[in-house]
């Protein structure tokens, strides 16, 4: 098992905090998630400040991004585990972070702004 499997997701997301010296942020619950665009390259992750009264601080998409107003679903985190495994570690990133993955490996994180 490598290293990477062994760690508890919890440990993961502390990893990932502290190799780009940001604080962890405990993730929401929800999440919103272009399901239509699932399956494409690169994934694209943008964590805002919750809004009073809001729930969904991370907006995650893949390949090109669409102003449709559909675009984005509502999802709950243990249903990303399923449908988008790999931003998990991400999710620990403090509000005003970006990020953006690939297949090939290519990983780039930073604070918006």
């Amino acid at each position: 098992m490598n290293d990477k499997a062994s760690r508890t997701l919890r440990e993961r997301q502390q990893a990932m905090c502290q190799k780009y010296g940001l604080d962890e942020t405990p993730p929401e619950q929800m999440v919103a998630l272009a399901i239509g665009s699932l399956g494409r390259m690169p994934v694209y992750g943008t964590r805002v400040p919750l809004p009073e009264g809001g729930n969904i601080g991370w907006f995650i998409h893949c390949g090109e991004y669409s102003d449709a107003p559909d675009f984005y679903q509502p999802l709950h985190v243990e249903h990303l585990a399923e449908r988008l495994p790999r931003v998990l570690d991400y999710l620990a990133l403090p509000p005003g972070v970006r990020f953006i993955i690939d297949d090939e490996g290519y990983e780039d994180v930073w604070l918006d702004g």
